[in-house]
């Protein structure tokens, strides 16, 4: 098999494959193993359905509370059909192309392990689906993170029985002429494949690890910009000192400390006497702030790892044994209580950032108000430390837990949900603003570290220096700084350390 597939089956999939996926634009495929799974599982579900008095939920009865209602044999196709047309409800903004793709590959590989019923035909349209970049519209509101995330997983497979709407050669397209022009046909759902497609965690799945993938260049970004802002601030480096963190040994903790202690190792400025006995908390306090992120980072990424490596429809259906089970695996509570948290964690990392921000321009340790020659006549950074306030403000007001919530539906009988979509979509929210307010103090700890001149920072730091003044410049006298924080943005995306 090519390098460029992601093979799909029962096999653990790890973080490192996920994101190799987005940023490799690799191709999906399920493997011989998870093919037969899936037939085997398949002719299983036949041969029950051949059973004249067989009663089995969603397969041949009504969903939620209409479970009790008998559906005669010919009606199974449009019953599924009828299920993906009445569920997609999806409201909102489009979700980007990237959690689109996520979705359409952790459905083919939750299916894969071969305890949905579904047909193959089924799966390997959701991978030509995914390979070929025909991606379904779909929506952000709709999902109440329980049942699975129904309305966005319906507007997912609509395509299959050629409806809905799709993106596709760059432009938004009705499916029927799409498939149309490539040649495909549609699906005709078998008995149990509506649920199977739209009872799953992959909408919360797929925001989850896409939330994971940029935060962890975010939280690598925080330690580096904290250092240079160290330097730029003439901070005192005594509270980095490896014996500190050892009698509080948190990992996330111990790891931030060693990491800026390295980014300041040769640093003439990190070096010389300093006049101050100690700093402010968002410079003395960087290992205890960033290392609980850190922690919390990892604890977020075992339980969505668990999570993709499950089966998560319903019923489920055990051919082994002779079993076909209606339970709860699309419940979301585990996401919803994980995405809450990382929202929580990585806001901390904004929120000390905009400290250490406005500590720069404050006109201390021998640096100009506002970090410019003339202040009065310009402004400076001024205004930057005001949209980096009002960005931290707005994700306190966004870190309020969705999980906390919980309205019930379905008359009653789904009377308990996680509410993790909505904790999904603002999570990537928190994660944007993040990004924004590291972009601020990059430019202003890079703009003033250009103060500090003659002396030296560290090799790591002047490198990073280097390579932000070739996107933005010294600032001499007053411009439009938008342009600045936006190329500061993009920076902070894609530096690599």
């Amino acid at each position: 098999m090519s390098y460029n597939y992601l093979p799909l089956d029962k096999s653990w999939l790890d973080f490192e494959q996920v994101k190799d996926l987005l940023d490799f634009d690799q191709k999906i495929s399920i493997t011989f193993d998870a093919h037969d799974r899936i037939n085997k599982c398949r002719e299983y579900l036949n041969k029950k359905m051949a059973d004249p008095n067989a009663l089995y939920y969603g397969i041949n009865t009504g969903f939620g509370f209409l479970q009790n209602v008998r559906i005669k044999n010919g009606q199974i196709e449009k019953l599924q059909d009828n299920l993906l047309k009445s569920h997609a409800c999806g409201m909102g903004e489009e979700i980007p192309t990237a959690i689109v793709k996520l979705m359409l590959m952790l459905k083919v590989k939750s299916l894969s392990y071969g305890y949905s019923g579904v047909q193959i035909d089924t799966v390997k349209r959701l991978m030509d689906m995914f390979n070929n970049d025909v991606l379904p519209v779909i929506y952000t509101q709709g999902s109440l993170g329980a049942s699975g995330d129904l309305a966005p997983l319906s507007h997912m497979s609509l395509p299959l029985i050629g409806l809905g709407d799709v993106n596709y050669k760059g432009e938004r397209q009705k499916v029927e002429d799409v498939w149309k022009e490539i040649g495909w046909e549609i699906i005709h759902l078998q008995s149990k494949e509506g649920l199977a497609l739209i009872n799953g965690t992959q909408f919360m799945s797929a925001y989850g690890l896409y939330c994971l993938k940029k935060a962890e260049q975010l939280i690598k970004m925080a330690d580096l910009i904290c250092a240079l802002s160290f330097d730029a601030f003439d901070c005192i480096t005594e509270p980095l000192t490896e014996c500190i963190q050892t009698i509080r040994p948190h990992k996330g903790q111990i790891e931030t400390a060693k990491n800026i202690r390295d980014y300041l190792y040769g640093s003439k400025i990190a070096s010389h006497k300093k006049e101050q006995v100690q700093d402010p908390y968002s410079f003395r306090c960087v290992p205890q702030v960033h290392g609980a992120t850190k922690d919390v980072f990892e604890n977020v990424l075992e339980v969505f790892l668990t999570e993709i490596n499950s089966v998560t429809d319903n019923p489920n259906i055990f051919p082994d044994d002779d079993l076909i089970v209606s339970g709860g695996n699309f419940h979301g509570q585990p996401l919803a209580l994980r995405l809450d948290f990382l929202s929580i964690a990585m806001s901390e990392l904004a929120n000390i950032s905009e400290r250490r921000i406005y500590q720069l321009i404050s006109g201390q340790r021998n640096l100009p108000l506002f970090l410019v020659k003339d202040p009065g006549l310009n402004s400076g950074f001024m205004i930057p430390q005001y949209t980096a306030a009002g960005i931290v403000s707005e994700n306190k007001q966004l870190c309020t837990p969705a999980s906390v919530d919980s309205i019930s539906s379905s008359n009653n009988q789904e009377d308990h949900v996680s509410m993790g979509a909505n904790a999904a979509t603002k999570c990537l929210r928190v994660i944007d603003n993040v990004e924004k307010v590291l972009a601020i103090e990059l430019l202003s700890a890079a703009q003033a570290l250009d103060f500090r001149g003659p002396m030296k920072s560290s090799e790591p730091l002047e490198k990073l220096h280097a390579a932000f003044r070739e996107v933005v410049s010294f600032n001499e006298e007053d411009r439009v700084l938008h342009d600045d924080m936006m190329k500061a943005v993009e920076f902070v995306t894609l530096y690599k350390i």
